[in-house]
């Protein structure tokens, strides 16, 4: 079954707005774990889609299958992003230095 074009419209539109969202963050102190950016990215994905889920028409189905494309498509954007944010972390890593031999 194909998802209706005002259905599509409001992904398209979903996936625009969280790209911003995720493209607008800066990294910086005090740094929270990854562990917490998860669940911080998980929060706003649920927020994207309760909002989207008033407005996705159709029967159930319909609406159900429209809010699981959404939730795939914010899925893809948040990954890279949180991929980008872990390697951030590893670069304010304390570095190991050997300790001096004498």
């Amino acid at each position: 079954m194909a998802l209706l074009k005002a259905n599509k419209d409001l992904i398209s539109a979903g996936r625009q707005e969280f790209s911003v969202l995720l493209n607008q963050q800066v990294f910086n102190d005090p740094l929270i774990s990854e562990e917490d950016m998860v669940t911080v990215v998980e929060d706003w994905m649920n927020f994207y889609i309760n909002y989207y889920r008033q407005q996705v028409t159709g029967e159930p189905q319909e609406r159900d299958r429209a809010l699981q494309e959404l939730r795939q498509e914010l899925n893809t954007l948040a990954n890279p992003f949180l991929a980008k944010y872990r390697d951030f972390l590893k670069s304010h890593e304390p570095l190991s230095h050997p300790p001096p031999s004498s």
